[in-house]
């Protein structure tokens, strides 16, 4: 029986859909193979809490609990942390130090995706296509009129690392950059603003499956707010359409270009790319590599269109992981 801890909760504004995945990867994973523990991690603290909603505290010298006089250690950790410190590299680095696998990518791939900046950087000389975009960091002169011209409107501001559209703003009239622009700031103090593409929005799960690269069926997403943000995600405001109203020729291009991403970056584990199509080409907007996995959530639904079992899917994880 391995002992796999499920680390959940995290330091940014995303940690209760991080606590709602952690608490699916709990409730479904096969306890005939394996034994799972709750780890909640916070800035102000790190424990397990068991079925009673006791906690017990985390030796984080070498990531163990202590229950009853008998110590536990992990020979897997299940990572459902969105955002930091479980999306950024520093889980990845420190279970990389301590030797015990992780089921996410490693630290590089995830502190690379999770700067959506330097991500797109480093995937341009690939040919992979992505919108046209402008860099602010906090305490930079702002030109409006350079932002515009670069972009055009209406443009999207986006606070560079941050997840599930916290600090992102559709902005229509140059008046409303510099509000958008603080809101970008209270989430993170570098900025991407990125011009608007308008087109069919798409998610694309891509997974190592059996030991294989493997692409999900693909979403479409139809926000009814005026674009996919928090309220669209997690409240329903949004239709999520598996698998997408997409021509064959876009569904091929798409699924390569996201196996490509996926691949050029040595990803393992989990990954979700969104995608717009502008002039019938995919535009690459981010990759996320600890998706959403909650019974809503784009990549469990994805996984179940191919046929595949979130209880399948999660023991997958696990056992690449363990490889």
């Amino acid at each position: 029986m391995k002992h796999i801890a499920i680390i959940m909760g995290g330091y940014s504004s995303e940690y209760q859909i991080s606590l709602k995945s952690g608490n699916v990867v709990y409730e479904t994973l096969d306890t005939s193979k394996y034994k799972a523990y709750r780890i909640h991690i916070f800035e102000n603290r790190w424990v397990y809490v068991d079925d009673n909603d006791e906690e017990y505290s985390i030796d984080k010298n070498d990531f163990s609990i202590n229950v009853s006089n008998y110590k536990v250690t992990f020979d897997c950790v299940f990572n459902a942390i969105h955002g930091s410190p479980g999306e950024d590299g520093f889980m990845q680095a420190y279970f990389k130090l301590l030797n015990i696998p992780q089921t996410s990518c490693s630290m590089y791939q995830a502190g690379l995706t999770f700067n959506k900046r330097d991500l797109l950087s480093v995937l341009k000389p690939y040919g992979i296509k992505t919108a046209e975009s402008f860099y602010i960091n906090l305490g930079d002169s702002i030109n409006e009129d350079d932002i515009v011209a670069k972009v055009g409107l209406p443009c999207f501001v986006k606070a560079n690392k941050a997840g599930s559209s916290f600090g992102v703003s559709k902005v229509h009239k140059k008046e409303d950059l510099q509000n958008a622009i603080n809101v970008a700031f209270r989430e993170d103090d570098e900025i991407i603003i990125e011009s608007f593409l308008d087109g069919t929005e798409v998610s694309v799960g891509v997974i190592t499956y059996r030991g294989e690269t493997k692409v999900l069926p693909i979403t479409e997403i139809v926000s009814e707010n005026d674009f996919f943000d928090y309220e669209a995600k997690y409240q329903g405001k949004s239709q999520e359409i598996t698998p997408a109203r997409l021509t064959k020729e876009q569904e091929d291009k798409v699924t390569v270009e996201a196996k490509k991403v996926y691949e050029i970056l040595k990803m393992s584990g989990f990954s979700r790319s969104e995608f717009i199509f502008k002039n019938n080409e995919p535009h690459l907007l981010e990759v996320n590599t600890v998706p959403g996995l909650t019974k809503e959530s784009i990549l469990p639904q994805q996984a179940a269109a191919a046929g595949i079992s979130l209880s399948d899917l999660f023991s997958n994880a696990i056992e690449e992981a363990l490889k």
